[in-house]
């Protein structure tokens, strides 16, 4: 119990102490603390009053440096404040000059329009002076030249005209000379190089087809028991068998080329197998007209490649081919589409057109002729209207519809084809003319030109292809002579038909006669 009891009072003992340093320890913390915020509360005292001085020193600084600015900012605005009262100045006396001249311009106008205004008044009085004085003199004149005003008016238009259209007859000529000239030769080039380019034979009438025999027995077979045989080619075939007197022979007659065709190799099948019966015949005809079809399609075919068209119907190919058993003025007519088509494309060429376009125009201008006989209507209108129906172009369609001036050219191409047309046509050789439609148009050259007044004789020369006229020269005059050869070809153009060109040539002399006695 003692030692416990020691133990206790050691342990306060301990305790006591421990208080004691650390109320010791704070006490020193204390005075420490108050020394160091005395000395911080000096130094910042002392650092305000450096701070404070500072600052005042900056800005008295700043503001001279303010003031400094406002001056110079003062001094400029009222230099520009001079200057913009000096331009203003100007300005002023610079207005107050012109209005100064404006006045005086005013007053010059002014002047000049009352000089006007007299000087109009007296072209009014001098006018009417005129006026007056040319009554008189037109009262004058009519009373020494018996005319009136309206009688000599006449009079005089009537002289002008006669001289106005002797001069204008003279200047036509000579322009027309002139262009007539170079145009000749330029065509005359074109024309000649399209004709050395292609060359082909000539053409022969083939209207009918003869078929020989092997002898004249042959015909009783062909005519039949009570001409059943006959008949039955005639139905079969749409032709006409003609038998007559001419030995060893008989003749195949037919408007459609293809079945005078088709009626031709029928013949010659029952000719030369000897079997002629209606039966046979209807065999064979079904046969060759399937034969005649392929046929057809080749050579239209052939022709299409031979000019080198592309994207041709077939109908149009099978339609091209029937144009080989077809002949015009003796002219083969599938021959004459292909020397058209060449001769488009040569000329198209050299005129830097579209010369495929041209070709095939060409081509098909006489495609209607392989179906006239069974369509009512021009050729070329019946030409027009199939290559309408298989989708052609339409300027293509145009130019087949107007090869023969049934309607009116509208491109180029419409002109060309009648041209290439009337070339192949008019060739040497190309086509045949019966005497009676040659003296017929020779008659109607001749009788239009003795229509015009003034007229003495004419004579057609070269088979029809130019006509001399022969004029009175006190009916006609120089220039006049121009102007009638003008009309005549006008009305030759209008009322006749005739291949190539007809040449007008005006014949006007004077002659003076006397006899010796």
């Amino acid at each position: 119990m003692d030692t416990m009891l020691v133990i206790s009072i050691s342990s306060a003992a301990s305790v006591v102490l421990t208080l004691g340093v650390v109320l010791g320890i704070q006490r020193i913390r204390r005075d420490a603390a108050g020394r160091s915020a005395e000395k911080i509360r000096s130094d910042a005292e002392r650092e305000a009053e450096h701070l404070l001085r500072d600052a005042r020193v900056s800005a008295k600084g700043e503001t001279i440096k303010m003031r400094e600015e406002c001056e110079a900012e003062l001094k400029e605005r009222r230099r520009e404040q001079a200057n913009v009262e000096k331009r203003l100045a100007q300005r002023e006396e610079l207005l107050d000059r012109r209005a100064d001249s404006m006045d005086a311009k005013l007053k010059n106008i002014e002047k000049q329009e009352a000089d006007i205004a007299q000087m109009r008044e007296r072209v009014a009085n001098r006018e009417q002076e005129l006026n007056k004085s040319i009554s008189r003199q037109i009262d004058e004149l009519e009373r020494i030249s018996g005319y009136s005003r309206e009688e000599a008016r006449e009079v005089l238009l009537e002289k002008l005209k006669n001289e106005v259209r002797n001069e204008s007859g003279l200047v036509v000529r000579n322009v027309l000379e002139e262009v007539k000239e170079r145009s000749e030769k330029e065509a005359r080039r074109i024309l000649t190089y399209a004709m050395q380019r292609y060359a082909s034979d000539c053409t022969y009438e083939r209207t009918t087809a003869t078929i020989p025999l092997p002898g004249d027995e042959m015909k009783g077979r062909i005519i039949g028991r009570e001409g059943r045989n006959i008949r039955a080619i005639e139905s079969a075939t749409g032709v006409s068998i003609l038998i007559d007197d001419t030995p060893e022979a008989v003749v195949i007659s037919c408007f459609d080329p293809v079945r005078k065709e088709i009626a031709r190799k029928l013949m010659e099948k029952l000719i030369g197998d000897g079997r002629i019966h209606p039966t046979r015949v209807e065999e064979l005809v079904k046969k060759i007209t399937k034969e005649q079809e392929e046929e057809l399609f080749q050579v239209g075919e052939a022709a299409v490649l031979e000019t080198g068209i592309p994207g041709v119907s077939p109908q149009i190919m099978k339609m091209l081919g029937r144009l080989k058993y077809r002949y015009s003025f003796s002219q083969n007519v599938l021959q004459h589409s292909l020397e058209t088509a060449y001769f488009m494309g040569i000329i198209a060429a050299e005129l830097g057109l579209d010369e495929k376009k041209a070709k095939r125009i060409g081509l098909f201008h006489d495609l209607g002729k392989a179906i006239d006989h069974e369509v009512e209507g021009p050729h070329a209108q019946i030409g027009a209207d199939v290559l309408r129906k298989y989708n052609e172009p339409k300027d293509v369609v145009h130019a087949v519809a107007a090869h023969h001036g049934e309607i009116e050219p509208e491109s180029l191409y419409d002109i060309l084809i009648n041209i290439c047309d009337t070339l192949s046509a008019s060739r040497p050789g190309a086509r045949s003319e019966t005497t009676e439609l040659y003296l017929k148009r020779l008659e109607q050259l001749e009788s239009i030109a003795h229509d015009f007044p003034g007229v003495e004789s004419c004579f057609a020369l070269q088979a029809g292809r130019e006509i001399r006229v022969v004029v009175v020269p006190e009916k006609v005059g120089e220039g006049e002579a121009q102007m009638l050869a003008k009309d005549i070809c006008s009305r030759i153009e209008k009322e006749m038909t005739y291949p190539g060109q007809i040449k007008v040539t005006i014949i006007r002399e004077t002659r003076s006669v006397e006899y010796a006695k």
